[in-house]
């Protein structure tokens, strides 16, 4: 099979980044793919996956990832980032252009599992 998402299927998300899902099937529940596209000066909404480990692969732009309780780590294209199971993550855009990155989720993404944990307001 070879399969191509439809760019008219990408959708904003309340995290605060756009998503195209690339790969997210009942028929495949070992593992999704989505393309994540975070605008300059955005961080994304504090959040964690329950019994989903997510790595996320930068394709483009740069940013600053914060998982867990580790230091803030800087990532551009070409790094890997790995987020454990229900482990606190977002990641910002620092750069000028838009940071675009894979999120692949191992088993498959399903929103029951998403817990936003950001305290700030989501308006502000």
């Amino acid at each position: 099979m070879v399969y191509r998402p439809r760019e008219d299927e990408a959708f904003a998300t309340a995290e605060l980044c756009e998503i195209l899902e690339i790969w997210n099937r009942c028929d495949d529940a070992a593992v999704s793919i989505a393309r994540a596209t975070v605008a300059p000066g955005v961080t994304t909404r504090r959040h964690r996956l329950h019994d989903i480990v997510e790595r996320y692969l930068i394709i483009r732009g740069q940013g600053r990832v914060e998982i867990g309780e580790l230091a803030p780590r800087t990532v551009s294209a070409g790094d890997l980032v790995f987020i454990p199971r229900a482990c606190p993550q977002r990641i910002a855009n620092t750069g000028n252009a838009d940071l675009v990155f894979l999120a692949i989720c191992t088993p498959r993404f399903s929103a029951a599992l998403y817990e936003d944990i950001d305290t700030t307001d989501q308006d502000s």
